[in-house]
């Protein structure tokens, strides 16, 4: 073998372990800030971890959100409209467009009771929305 030769294969070698080991620090580094989503008949059914930080959506059922009193607390259900509904408890203030039978994104833990306790709660809204001062105004002016 011929030291040019050589030394390609050693250039090579290291690039190819440099990258090797780049890629795999970066996935590792990567795991922990993932998030994963889930429908709610995988949360249903026990698909989604328990106390590890997921994401889920679904639909607010109508006349599940409840207000506690004394707290920023609400409790709600979350379905997909196909019959699998579950729990949702939250701790602060909910975005305006939050309201019964609007799309709903969470982020939190799953519990080992089966209640999804969120820290974030997103509100989805149709995309014809319209601010109100801009409602009477048209396109043709």
């Amino acid at each position: 073998m011929t030291p040019v030769r050589r030394n390609r294969i050693v250039v090579i070698s290291f690039v190819f372990v440099g990258a090797v080991l780049t890629l795999t620090t970066t996935i590792f580094a990567l795991q922990d800030n993932m998030q994963f989503f889930y429908l709610p008949d995988q949360i249903v059914n026990g698909e989604a971890p328990e106390d590890k930080r997921i994401r889920a959506g679904g639909m607010v059922v109508a006349g599940s959100i409840r207000h506690d009193e004394d707290q920023l607390l609400v409790s709600f259900e979350l379905t997909d409209m196909k019959g699998s509904s579950f729990p949702v408890s939250y701790a602060g203030i909910l975005p305006g467009l939050f309201a019964e039978g609007q799309g709903t994104v969470v982020t939190g833990t799953l519990d080992s009771k089966g209640v999804f306790q969120a820290d974030v709660v997103l509100a989805k809204h149709d995309e014809q929305y319209m601010p109100p001062e801009l409602d009477g105004l048209h396109a043709s002016q």
